[in-house]
C-alpha cells in the first residue's frame, strides 16, 4: 500500500514537473540573455534539467544541472552572497573558465533572480600549449575577430592577433567557436593590453545589454593571478564597494610559460560614477582590484579589518607590509621578543593607533595631499611619536615591546623617501628608506650587524613574501637570491634573520666589489611557499613574486631629472640611482631576461643593463667567472702550504653540487688543472657523496654543470664510498626512510636508514672528511657558526682541513671564522676569494653600455676572453697581496683581516675619489684621467677606435666612478706604500714650500 501511494506520488512529481518544463523554458529563453543560450548550447541536458526542476528552488537551496570531473553548472536563487557561497567552496580548484548569468525578471514564483553559474576546471598544461603549433582556426571567425577589434580597439595591433587568437583556441576551443567575435576580440584585446602594462590592466566601457539598457563593461586582467581563491576575491571587491554584477564572464589561459586571468564584469549604468576616471567610485575599484595582487584574504588584517569594513584592502595591504618591516627589522637580533605573532598582534590589537598610522602614511605620500604644507604632517608626526611613548596598557614587558614596534612603525614612515603605494596598477609595494632609521631603532636592533651603515634600503612587499635590497653605495650591484619557505615555521626562522642576511650580504660584496666602480648590494626575497605541494606552483608563485618586485622596483627608480618619473611617486631623495643586479639562489634564466626587457620598456636609466648573467651578457654558469676566482685563489693558497696543484697529489671537498654554478665550474677546472687532485666530499641539496678515494672524474665530469650529485654514477663508487640520497625516500609504517648506496670490496649495497640516521651522517661529513682544502661553493648563510666550528676537529684537536677557500657568501660567520684561523686553519674569505662574478657581471653592464646587441652577441667571445684574463689577474693580484702581508705581519694578523684591510683601503680610496671626481667634473677630461678610463677596459675596448669613442658618452657619474675605482685598486694591489708616501711627501713640498722660496728671491 505505501509502495503503491509513494509511486502515484512520484508519478504525480513528473508528470506536473513535464507539465511545466515547456513553460519554464520558455520562461528560460525570453528572460536569460542570448549569450545564455549560446553558451549553454553544448549542455542540453543541463538545460533540459534546470527546466524541469525550476520550481524546486522555491525550497531548494540550489539545482546542480551538472557536475563533472571538468565541469560544474549550478542554478541558484540571485541573492546577496550566494555566488560568494559557491566561489568559498571551489577554492582548492582551479579555475579555467567561469560564468555567471542572471535572468531579465525575477522567477515566476518570487522576487528573487535566477542565477545560472558555470564553472570549468580545463586549464591546459604551459608544456602543452607550449608544444603546439599554429592550429586551424575558421577564416570566418578570423574576420569576425579582426573586424570587431578594428571597429572597438583600433588601437589594437593587428599584426598580433594570428598568435594571440591562435593561444585563446589551444586554451579553450570552445570558447572560441561559441563566442560572439566582439567578445573574443574582447578577451584579446585584454590579454595584449595586460602583457602591455606590465601583466595587469583595468578598463571601462560603456555598453548596453541585449534589451537596450545601459550598462557598465568592467574588464580585468593579471598575469599569473593568485593561485585558487582569487576569483572569490575578486567579486568580493565589487561586493564590499556595493557594485552589482549582472553577468560575468572569466577566462584563464596559458601563454606557454605563464597563466593570464581575463575577466569581464557586467554592472547596471546606475553606478554613474563609472564613466568618469577621475571619480572615487573608478579609482577605488580600479585600486582593489589590482590590490588583490597584494592582499591575501588569509591575514588576519583582511578578517579584522577589511571583512568588517575598519579599513580599505590597500589601507590592509600596507599594514601588512609595515608589520613585514617591523618584524625582520627587530627579530634578527631578539627573535623572542619580537616573534612573527607579537608584531602582528600589536596592530591588531591597536586599530586606532594602526588608523592614525595609516593617516601619517597618507598625509606623508598621497599625491592627492601634495599641496598640504610639511608643518601639517610634523604636528601629526609629533602627536603619535607622543601617543606611543604614552602607551600604556598595565602590561609593562607588553607594553615595551608595543612600543617598540610602534616607533620601528613610525620610523618606517619618517624615514621612507619614496614608495609605489599610490601607483595603482601595481602587484608590490617598495619602500625605499633612508639607512639612519637603522641607528635610530637603537643599539639593542643594531648590535649584531656589520658597523658600517649602507647607503640605501629598500624594503619589497607582496601578497606571498618579502624582502630587502640594501646597498652601500650610490652606484651598486650584487645579486638577488629568493629563500623558498616550504613550511610556516621555515618561513619564519627565514624572516627572523632575512635582514642581518641581507645586510651582511651586502655588506661583503661592497667589500668584494673593491675591483670595480660598482659598490656592494644585495636584495634577498621571502617567499612564502607554504601552502603549496606542486612544483609547478611553486614556480608560478616564485615568478609572480619577482616580476611584481621588480615592477615596484622600477615604480620608483625610474626617473627623469632626478626625481621619480611617475607622479604619483612623491619623491623626497630626488636623484638618479643606477642599481645593478644580478642572479642568484632561485633567479631563472626566463626571470633574468624579462627583467632585462622590462627595464628597456619602462625606461630604467641602465637599459638591460639593470640585469646581470643575460644572454646578451656574459651568463656565470656558462663561463665559470665566479670559479675562475675561487680556483685561482685556491692554486696560491695551497702554494703557500708548499702544495704544487699542476703537480702534486690533495684532496678537496665541496658543499655545493655539481649542477651548480661556482661548485660546478670549480670541480671542472680543478678536474682540468689538477691531474692529481681527489675530489673526496660533495654535498648539495640532493644528498651526499663521499669518497676516501676521490670521486671518480669520468663519472663526475658526465654530469657537471647539468645535474645535481643523486645523479651521480654509484657504480663509480670506491670501497668505502657511499652515496646518501635526500629525495629518495619510501616509508614503513610511520617510518620515513632514507637510501643509502655503500660500495663495499664485494660491489654496491642498498639500504634505507631513518631520518635520525640520515641527518646525522649527512650533517657531520661536512666536519669530519678530511681534506687539504675546503671549498664552500653552496649552501645557507652561516652553517658554520660558534656553536659547531669545533666540530672540524677530532679528539685530538686535528682539523679536518688545511685551508678554505669560500665559494659561497657568509657561509661561515665572523666570529667562527676567527676562531678556525686561530686555530691554524688558513681561510680565504668570501669578499675575495668569490669576487670575480661580480666583477664580470659590472664588465657586462659595461659591454651593455658600449654595444649593442648585434655588436655585443657578433663579439662576445673575444670581449668574454679579455674579461676572463682581467679576473685571473684581479685574483692573483689580492691574492698575493694578501699572502705579502701575512709575511710582513710576521704572521700575527688573521688572512681575513687582511682582506678586509684591502678591501676598506680600496674603498675608502675610492668613495674619496668618486665624490672629488663627481664633485670636479673637468678633472675626468684631463687627459692622464682618460689614460686611467682606457685601463680599466678589456683590451678589446682599448684597442678600437669605434668603440674606444664610446667611453666619452658614458653618464658622468659612471665616468667618476671608473676612474675612482681604478686608481683605488692600482694605489692598493701595485703600490708601494713607503714610495707612495715619500712621494705624496715630495709633492706636498713642491706645492707649498717651493712657490715660498720663490716669492722669496724675487722680493
Amino acid at each position: 500500500m505505501v509502495k503503491i501511494k509513494l509511486e502515484n506520488e512520484v508519478l504525480q512529481v513528473v508528470g506536473e514537473s513535464c507539465h511545466g518544463a515547456k513553460e519554464n523554458l520558455r520562461w528560460l529563453l525570453k528572460n536569460m540573455r542570448p549569450y545564455f543560450e549560446i553558451t549553454m548550447q553544448d549542455e542540453p541536458e543541463a538545460v533540459a534539467s534546470l527546466a524541469l526542476r525550476l520550481n524546486q528552488l522555491q525550497q531548494e537551496q540550489r539545482l546542480v544541472l551538472a557536475d563533472r570531473e571538468d565541469r560544474l553548472i549550478l542554478a541558484k536563487r540571485n541573492q546577496p552572497g550566494s555566488l560568494y557561497e559557491t566561489l568559498s567552496g571551489l577554492s582548492e580548484r582551479e579555475v579555467s573558465y567561469a560564468q555567471f548569468t542572471q535572468s531579465y525578471e525575477a522567477l515566476p514564483f518570487c522576487t528573487d533572480k535566477l542565477e545560472v553559474q558555470r564553472f570549468e576546471f580545463d586549464r591546459k598544461k604551459h608544456e602543452e600549449i607550449a608544444a603546439t603549433k599554429r592550429v586551424n582556426i575558421p577564416k570566418e571567425i578570423q574576420f569576425a575577430v579582426a573586424d570587431a577589434l578594428k571597429e572597438f580597439y583600433p588601437q589594437f595591433d593587428l599584426k598580433q592577433l594570428p598568435e594571440l587568437l591562435n593561444l585563446l583556441w589551444l586554451n579553450n576551443e570552445n570558447y572560441v567557436r561559441i563566442s560572439p567575435a566582439k567578445r573574443t576580440a574582447q578577451a584579446v584585446w585584454m590579454y595584449y593590453l595586460s602583457s602591455q602594462q606590465s601583466g595587469i590592466c583595468f578598463d571601462v566601457e560603456l555598453s548596453e545589454d541585449d534589451a537596450g539598457r545601459g550598462e557598465y563593461r568592467i574588464m580585468f586582467a593579471t598575469e599569473n593571478p593568485p593561485q585558487f581563491d582569487f576569483l572569490t576575491q575578486v567579486m568580493e571587491v565589487f561586493s564590499r564597494l556595493r557594485v552589482g554584477v549582472r553577468r560575468a564572464y572569466c577566462l584563464t589561459i596559458s601563454n606557454g610559460m605563464t597563466p593570464y586571468f581575463l575577466g569581464t564584469f557586467y554592472v547596471s549604468s546606475a553606478y554613474a560614477d563609472l564613466s568618469d576616471s577621475e571619480s572615487p567610485l573608478y579609482q577605488n575599484l580600479r585600486s582593489e582590484l589590482y590590490n588583490t595582487q597584494i592582499l591575501s584574504t588569509s591575514k588576519p588584517t583582511y578578517k579584522t579589518y577589511v571583512n568588517k569594513g575598519l579599513m580599505t584592502g590597500e589601507e590592509a595591504s600596507l599594514v601588512n607590509a609595515i608589520i613585514a618591516f617591523c618584524h625582520t627589522n627587530l627579530a634578527h637580533n631578539q627573535p623572542e621578543r619580537f616573534s612573527f605573532d607579537d608584531v602582528e598582534r600589536t596592530f591588531l590589537s591597536q586599530p586606532e593607533m594602526t588608523n592614525e598610522l595609516i593617516k601619517l602614511f597618507e598625509l606623508r605620500f598621497d599625491p592627492a595631499l601634495a599641496q598640504l604644507k610639511q608643518d601639517r604632517y610634523l604636528e601629526f608626526y609629533a602627536q603619535i611619536k607622543q601617543s606611543i611613548e604614552e602607551y600604556n596598557s598595565g602590561h609593562r614587558y607588553l607594553d615595551d615591546i608595543r612600543r617598540t614596534v610602534f616607533r620601528c612603525a613610525l620610523l618606517f614612515i619618517n624615514r621612507t623617501l619614496k614608495t609605489n603605494f599610490f601607483v595603482p596598477e601595481k602587484q608590490a609595494l617598495a619602500f625605499r628608506l633612508h639607512p639612519e632609521y637603522i641607528d635610530e631603532l637603537g643599539a639593542d636592533c643594531y648590535a649584531d650587524l656589520p658597523a658600517d651603515r649602507p647607503y640605501r634600503v629598500t624594503f619589497f612587499f607582496g601578497r606571498h613574501g618579502c624582502g630587502h635590497h640594501i646597498g652601500f653605495s650610490d652606484i651598486a650591484r650584487g645579486g638577488w637570491r629568493t629563500v623558498l619557505a616550504h613550511g610556516w615555521d621555515d618561513y619564519i626562522s627565514n624572516a627572523n634573520t632575512i635582514f642581518r642576511e641581507t645586510f651582511v650580504l651586502a655588506h661583503t660584496q661592497h667589500l668584494k666589489n673593491k675591483d670595480i666602480y660598482e659598490g656592494g648590494s644585495k636584495m634577498v626575497v621571502l617567499l612564502d611557499a607554504a601552502d603549496l605541494k606542486d612544483r609547478e606552483l611553486v614556480t608560478r608563485r616564485l615568478h609572480k613574486v619577482q616580476y611584481g618586485f621588480i615592477n615596484a622596483f622600477f615604480d620608483i627608480f625610474i626617473t627623469e631629472n632626478g626625481k621619480a618619473k611617475d607622479g604619483r611617486v612623491i619623491d623626497y631623495y630626488g636623484q638618479d640611482e643606477p642599481i645593478e643586479l644580478g642572479p642568484d639562489e632561485n633567479m631563472h634564466d626566463t626571470m633574468v631576461e624579462r627583467i632585462a626587457t622590462q627595464s628597456v620598456r619602462r625606461g630604467y636609466l641602465l637599459g638591460i643593463g639593470v640585469m646581470s648573467s643575460k644572454r646578451i651578457g656574459i651568463n656565470h654558469k656558462e663561463y665559470g667567472v665566479t670559479s675562475a676566482g675561487v680556483v685561482k685563489f685556491a692554486e696560491i693558497t695551497m702554494e703557500h702550504l708548499g702544495i704544487d696543484v699542476h703537480r702534486d697529489m690533495f684532496t678537496v671537498k665541496f658543499t655545493g653540487g655539481p649542477g651548480g654554478d661556482v661548485a660546478g665550474n670549480a670541480m671542472h677546472l680543478l678536474l682540468e688543472r689538477c691531474p692529481a687532485v681527489r675530489i673526496n666530499l660533495i654535498i648539495d641539496g640532493t644528498g651526499a657523496l663521499y669518497d676516501p678515494q676521490g670521486a671518480d672524474s669520468v663519472a663526475l665530469k658526465q654530469i657537471l654543470l647539468q645535474q645535481d650529485i643523486e645523479a651521480y654514477d654509484a657504480e663509480a663508487l670506491h670501497p668505502g664510498g657511499y652515496i646518501l640520497y635526500r629525495n629518495q625516500r619510501k616509508t614503513e609504517g610511520l617510518r620515513e626512510l632514507y637510501r643509502k648506496l655503500t660500495c663495499s670490496p664485494k660491489g654496491l649495497s642498498e639500504e634505507w636508514i631513518t631520518v635520525d640516521e640520515f641527518y646525522r651522517d649527512f650533517n657531520r661529513l661536512l666536519f669530519t672528511v678530511k681534506a687539504d682544502l675546503f671549498i664552500p661553493a653552496g649552501g645557507r648563510p652561516e652553517t658554520v657558526d660558534v656553536t659547531n666550528y669545533q666540530d672540524f676537529f677530532d679528539s685530538e684537536d686535528q682539523p679536518s682541513m688545511r685551508a678554505i677557500v669560500e665559494g659561497a657568501n657568509s657561509f661561515i660567520t665572523p666570529e667562527a671564522r676567527d676562531l678556525l684561523q686561530k686555530k691554524g686553519i688558513v681561510i680565504l674569505r668570501d669578499s675575495s676569494a668569490n669576487k670575480c662574478g661580480v666583477i664580470s657581471s659590472s664588465y657586462e653592464i659595461m659591454a651593455n653600455l658600449l654595444m649593442s646587441e648585434k655588436e655585443f652577441i657578433t663579439n662576445k667571445e673575444l670581449y668574454v676572453a679579455d674579461v676572463l684574463s682581467i679576473l685571473e689577474k684581479r685574483a692573483e693580484d689580492e691574492a698575493r697581496l694578501i699572502f705579502k702581508r701575512l709575511q710582513q705581519s710576521g704572521g700575527n694578523k688573521l688572512i681575513t683581516e687582511i682582506s678586509a684591510e684591502i678591501s676598506q683601503e680600496i674603498n675608502a680610496n675610492y668613495s674619496r675619489l668618486f665624490e672629488f671626481f663627481q664633485a670636479n667634473g673637468e678633472a675626468s677630461e684631463d687627459p692622464q684621467m682618460k689614460k686611467v678610463l682606457l685601463a680599466h677596459m678589456p683590451k678589446f675596448i682599448r684597442e678600437r677606435p669605434r668603440y674606444r669613442g664610446r667611453l666619452q658618452k658614458l653618464p658622468p657619474k659612471y665616468i667618476a666612478a671608473i676612474i675612482a675605482s681604478e686608481i683605488s685598486s692600482s694605489l692598493v694591489y701595485r703600490g708601494d706604500q713607503k714610495a707612495d708616501f715619500i712621494e705624496m711627501i715630495k709633492g706636498h713640498i713642491n706645492r707649498n714650500f717651493t712657490a715660498n722660496d720663490k716669492k722669496k728671491t724675487v722680493s
